[in-house]
């Protein structure tokens, strides 16, 4: 009976080995780009940057780190930018900037390049839209998708109302309005121009309330010429890519959720109190049909196409009518008239005009790719091998109120990038699209936390002054923010009142620098005292090598659908089982003065170590670094082609090898300072 368990466990584990994720040969991973008007602060690297590091870090470990590239950078351009030098500059005091914008924003990238190397951000370029060679090309490859764009007829120029303030007789770029976002439903606590801070796209006259952040008044609309994407005639090739993710990926169910809210036909919501009288609205209105339920106070009025809608929109203004409109796709702007920004190349007599930032910054990832492959020596042509291959892919790490900008706009653009002559690629069935990876919110103390908000978050630099970058590293993958958005609690910020029971930031770095650290040094000041610094030579016991096989697997399954807080309950459970196990076996090898069994306990720990080593690698870099310096290893050591096998695989000459000495209560994985002396 015992021999057909056996037998079982083993053919179910030989199923889930032959079942493993599928890995494209090449990789491009992507970080959501700061804006150059600030340093970073913890959201930007417990959101996204933390999380796409250690999913670039696992794929160089995973298929080898010539095939993978890590770029982000500064997104420079924009009118956040534009406005924040401003104020700086008219305010005086210690803040204020010294130099031209271009300064101010080089002085924000250097900054933001040193937190992400504190944090152990392993990018292959962080680059900037504005600055140096990186900036260089990124006008270039602005310039070859605008053209394309064009040559597809893809783009059109389209008179548009932009706020105008007469007091101060200049145009408002985007964060110079403020006001309530149009869209129904929208819990956006603020509106600018033509987007809200939750990432709705509208027409700057639909915005509710507008005022000028330089008079304080409600400025004039007057009409301006700008280029838009033709987005909403990509409503279907839309539909069709969703409903293949829904079957064919594993992108996650609310990415998927969120861009479908935006496909919805056009419509206008009218409180069913400011229809009463109207007789006449069915003669007045373009087609539509209406929804409307008696548990509802509003009506919906569904219009086939979004002219149509703009139409009635007129009408209900007319009439006095209030509404609000919904989720819809709507032309995409892809210029401006704020001087800071990328030129757009001249056409049909449209001058002096910059890039709108968002959709350049779509692009961006592109341009640092071709940067980084230059500065490698790569031929200019080889970034279509990473971004537009089949054996490759594109995974870009981004917050949630970005999804309508990568998950939208940019999927329309890059598809429309691939028409060829007269046939129309608006089938998504070859087409070669980034995967998308949006977190939820990282809240502070319960609260949404932005520069923009009372509410501010701490800069990612500050909080070294209390905790090690690995500590915070794995706290922050554990949160789960692929599921909801989930509140970052540092004991440090909280008044003594506040402060309940341990810090929870360290409730996983405890498993690093208690529970692992015990397990390697064990191994090693037993290797001294008894095996003069070498790993005894032997077959690693099956339970062992079962487990460590396992979780192996599990660890992989879930890296793969980017479950990073699974990530960390995979390491607790192994980590604490070898350490378990070492205790007890180890306390009976010692008790009854078994040699065997001491040799044999060392040789399973020594290959728990090595396993739980190589899974920790993407998550906890600078520990593991000193492990592999300790064991006497080359990097084969993070190398999935030796992931299962013994540690003897991985070192080349067993007869003359020996582990690096370990003195006396050394760490491998360390407290910050400030907790030890907290701890005295």
């Amino acid at each position: 009976m015992n021999d057909k368990r056996m037998n079982k466990e083993k053919i179910n584990k030989d199923i889930a080995k032959s079942q493993r994720p599928e890995f494209p040969k090449r990789a491009v991973i992507t970080a959501g780009m700061p804006y150059g008007n600030k340093e970073l602060h913890f959201g930007h690297i417990g959101g996204v940057f933390v999380h796409a590091d250690t999913f670039a870090r696992f794929l160089r470990d995973r298929i080898g780190a010539e095939n993978v590239i890590f770029v982000s950078g500064t997104d420079c351009y924009g009118s956040p930018i534009l406005e924040s030098y401003r104020k700086l500059s008219e305010n005086g005091g210690s803040d204020k900037p010294a130099g031209t914008i271009e300064e101010y924003v080089r002085g924000n990238h250097e900054l933001q390049k040193e937190t992400l190397d504190d944090y152990g951000i392993s990018l292959d370029l962080y680059g900037a839209s504005a600055l140096g060679r990186p900036g260089e090309i990124h006008k270039e490859v602005s310039k070859e998708i605008f053209e394309t764009l064009y040559d597809n007829g893809n783009i059109i120029p389209m008179s548009t109302p932009q706020f105008f303030d007469p007091d101060f007789q200049v145009f408002l770029n985007g964060r110079q309005v403020i006001g309530q976002c149009p869209i129904e439903g929208c819990s956006s606590d603020k509106a600018y121009a033509d987007e809200c801070a939750l990432g709705h796209q509208y027409m700057p006259s639909d915005l509710i309330n507008p005022k000028s952040t330089l008079s304080g008044k409600t400025p004039e609309v007057r009409e301006v010429v700008n280029w838009y994407f033709k987005l909403e005639e990509w409503q279907e090739m839309l539909k069709g890519w969703l409903q293949n993710l829904k079957v064919n990926s594993n992108t996650r169910k609310y990415i998927i959720n969120t861009i479908e809210e935006f496909l919805k036909p056009p419509y206008i919501y009218v409180k069913k109190d400011q229809l009463e009288g109207v007789t006449d609205l069915t003669d007045l209105l373009p087609k539509h049909t209406i929804m409307a339920e008696d548990t509802k106070t509003s009506v919906t009025f569904v219009f086939d196409k979004l002219s149509d809608r703009d139409k009635a929109r007129e009408v209900f203004g007319n009439k006095g009518i209030r509404f609000r409109t919904g989720k819809t796709l709507v032309p995409f702007r892809l210029s401006g008239n704020i001087e800071w920004g990328v030129e757009v190349p001249e056409k049909d007599n449209l001058k002096d005009l910059t890039f709108w930032v968002w959709p350049e910054s779509l692009w961006a990832p592109i341009s640092f790719t071709r940067a980084y492959l230059e500065a490698a020596g790569k031929e200019s042509g080889d970034w279509t091998k990473w971004w537009n291959s089949q054996e490759a892919k594109v995974y870009q790490f981004i917050g949630e109120d970005n999804i309508y900008f990568y998950g939208i706009a940019e999927m329309a653009m890059f598809a429309a990038l691939e028409k060829d002559g007269e046939e129309d690629h608006k089938s998504m069935d070859k087409l070669i699209l980034p995967h998308l990876i949006a977190n939820r919110h990282i809240l502070f103390m319960d609260k949404k936390a932005s520069s923009s908000n009372e509410i501010k978050p701490p800069m990612a630099k500050e909080l070294l002054k209390f905790y090690t970058p690995e500590q915070l590293r794995i706290h922050f993958l554990s949160l789960g923010l692929s599921t909801k958005s989930v509140s970052f609690r540092p004991q440090v910020y909280m008044s003594e009142t506040e402060k309940i029971g341990e810090d929870i930031v360290l409730k996983e770095g405890n498993l690093l620098t208690n529970v692992f650290n015990r397990l390697i040094r064990s191994c090693f000041y037993t290797s001294q005292s008894y095996f003069n610094s070498t790993i005894p030579k032997g077959e690693v016991s099956q339970k062992i090598a079962a487990e460590s096989e396992e979780a192996v697997l599990t660890f992989e399954r879930h890296m793969y659908n980017h479950e990073f807080h699974s990530l960390t309950y995979v390491l607790d459970t192994f980590i604490r089982n070898m350490n378990k196990y070492w205790v007890n076996t180890m306390r009976t090898a010692e008790t009854t003065g078994n040699e065997e069994l001491r040799k044999q306990v060392l040789i399973d720990s020594f290959h728990a170590v090595k396993t739980a080593a190589a899974l920790l690698h993407p998550i906890a870099p600078f520990g593991c670094n000193m492990i592999r310096e300790y064991l006497n290893v080359d990097e084969r050591l993070w190398s999935w082609d030796y992931i299962f096998s013994p540690i003897y695989d991985i070192i080349n000459n067993y007869d003359k090898h020996q582990l690096k000495f370990l003195e006396p209560k050394v760490d491998f994985f360390k407290k910050h300072p400030s907790q030890l002396e907290a701890a005295e």
